[in-house]
């Protein structure tokens, strides 16, 4: 046991720290996509642009060299992962942005994540929850909801933002059990999930948006092409993916505590967004309750 253990131990600890780096530019992501949607002249659909067409050219050859596991893997487990993780996924993160607070974004729906993550775990994995992780999941729910709650009154309107939050958030912890339900290798998933994407985001950008996007300052759109196309879209995923292989679905997905932390702390430094004491507080709350259940919590088989 004790040697079982030392060799277990270099790969969670990699697992974790893979994690935590995709949570770390995660918990940018809104305050980035927040920045650039509100006066800048970008567009949701800008937005998906540049996630998409760059992660794609990075990703195709990995895709290439992988396109057995792909091939197996089936055109409707492929749309299936695109629903969850990809470009629609992606759709509700983005527009939420247009009404709720970059705050809201980086907390709300990976705090989400976790909690529908375990669910869908204990429905199609058979990971049944301890009342351990049911209590710290129950706790993640109320952060949550506090969180909406400090929006009511400082920011009209952003409950719409925050529902779309929530079914971001949602959608994303389905895909993390998905992955591990079809046992999806880091790349093939990363890549598909790209790939078939980007049919769904390239012709109406052509079609709508080319023109006004590339009349912009070309700082604006060079930043934003590296900034979510390179380090979002490809890094950040493959990243995620690889820990959710060395940690599990439910392990995996509640690492997105830095994500709360991140997106808070650069709300406040770059946006001048107001903490307050209730969203502080469901932060907190919430965040206390992640490291619970991934530290302290395990489920029943």
């Amino acid at each position: 046991m004790p040697v079982s253990g030392m060799v277990l131990a270099p790969k969670l600890l990699l697992g974790l720290l893979l994690g935590a780096a995709a949570s770390v530019i995660w918990g940018g992501h809104a305050v980035v996509a927040r920045l650039a949607l509100t006066g800048q002249g970008i567009t949701v659909l800008d937005m998906m642009f540049c996630r998409y067409l760059p992660a794609a050219l990075i990703l195709a050859p990995l895709a290439w060299r992988e396109r057995r596991a792909l091939a197996e893997l089936g055109l409707r487990r492929l749309l299936l992962l695109t629903l969850f993780g990809g470009c629609f996924n992606l759709l509700l993160f983005v527009s939420a942005l247009r009404f709720a607070p970059s705050s809201h974004g980086g907390t709300i729906a990976p705090m989400t994540g976790p909690v529908v993550g375990a669910l869908a775990a204990w429905w199609l994995l058979n990971e049944r929850p301890t009342a351990g992780r049911l209590a710290a999941l129950a706790a993640m729910v109320t952060g949550v909801l506090l969180i909406g709650w400090d929006g009511l009154g400082g920011h009209p309107g952003a409950w719409r933002g925050d529902l779309l939050l929530v079914g971001a958030g949602g959608t994303w912890g389905v895909f993390t059990v998905l992955l591990r339900r079809w046992r999806v290798a880091a790349i093939p998933a990363s890549a598909a999930v790209t790939l078939t994407s980007l049919p769904f985001v390239l012709p109406p950008f052509l079609l709508f948006r080319a023109e006004p996007f590339f009349s912009l300052d070309w700082r604006l759109w060079g930043w934003m092409l590296l900034a979510q196309g390179v380090a979002l879209g490809a890094v950040s995923m493959l990243l995620f993916a690889r820990s959710v292989e060395m940690l599990g679905a439910t392990r995996a997905a509640t690492l997105s505590v830095l994500v709360p932390a991140t997106g808070l702390t650069t709300s406040y430094l770059v946006l001048g967004e107001p903490i307050g004491w209730v969203k502080a507080g469901g932060a907190a709350l919430a965040v206390g309750a992640m490291l619970v259940a991934v530290l302290f919590t395990g489920r029943r088989a």
